[in-house]
């Protein structure tokens, strides 16, 4: 049900949240974040579960809007974990409304890219992998889903560049995009099979090699050629 102007609430709604866009003054607002897990064979490799894509799909999670965080805020590390990682991606941006989209038409719907950070208490997320539950405490953590700006490239399918993480200034991941398992049309066209994707859908397309723990007071900066930087400052547990 749509809300009127005459609506009145309990409480106060939650805000509509947004990333600014490059060269723009308008902010993007955000619909879903999804993510992609194990996109990198040599990242699903050191996580235990090697990825054969002849006889394997993409699968996903998704995280609340409300876990977005913009590049260059202070988090502070979260509760309940002592494995707090970093992941760095490349998060495509969703312009264009689509559903069972074919790879050839996926294009169509990509607005920009922008760099991301999945933060991840590994420590939980692994408990609930090894005993077949849910990601989500591991996952949908609580300003865990950090993006720059969005650079916008209409209907550019990014195929290659390098991303790069580093901690404290010591480098931690390395990749290139060309080293995805599925490409941007594929995820686009596979997601689309499921969701009726939608202007302001972000799709995080997965993480490299070399994630690993942050703590208290570290600073990340990372890198996609082509797209931007990406800065994050760990503080202390509240």
């Amino acid at each position: 049900m749509t809300a009127t102007t005459s609506t009145t609430y309990l409480w106060t709604p939650p805000p509509v949240y947004s990333l600014p866009v490059r060269g723009r003054s308008e902010r993007l607002p955000i619909h879903r974040l999804f993510f992609v897990g194990r996109n990198y064979h040599a990242h699903a490799v050191e996580m235990g579960r090697p990825v054969d894509k002849a006889v394997e799909v993409p699968f996903y999670f998704t995280k609340a809007p409300s876990t977005l965080v913009e590049s260059g805020a202070t988090v502070a590390y979260p509760p309940g974990t002592q494995n707090y990682h970093h992941e760095m991606e490349l998060v495509l941006a969703i312009g264009a409304p689509g559903f069972r989209v074919s790879e050839a038409d996926a294009p169509r719907l990509v607005y920009g890219y922008a760099c991301g950070l999945d933060m991840t208490r590994r420590d939980l997320q692994l408990v609930a992998r090894d005993k077949g539950r849910p990601w989500d405490l591991g996952k949908d953590v609580e300003q865990s889903s950090v993006v720059s700006e969005i650079v916008p490239m209409p209907q550019v399918v990014l195929g290659q560049g390098n991303l790069e993480l580093s901690v404290n200034g010591a480098v931690r991941q390395k990749s290139d995009l060309s080293k995805l398992i599925w490409n941007i049309p594929e995820l686009i066209a596979d997601l689309s099979k499921f969701y009726h994707l939608q202007p302001g859908d972000l799709i995080f397309t997965g993480t490299p090699e070399g994630v690993g723990p942050v703590l208290a007071g570290d600073r990340i900066d990372g890198h996609i050629k082509g797209v931007g930087s990406i800065v994050l400052h760990v503080g202390p547990a509240e």
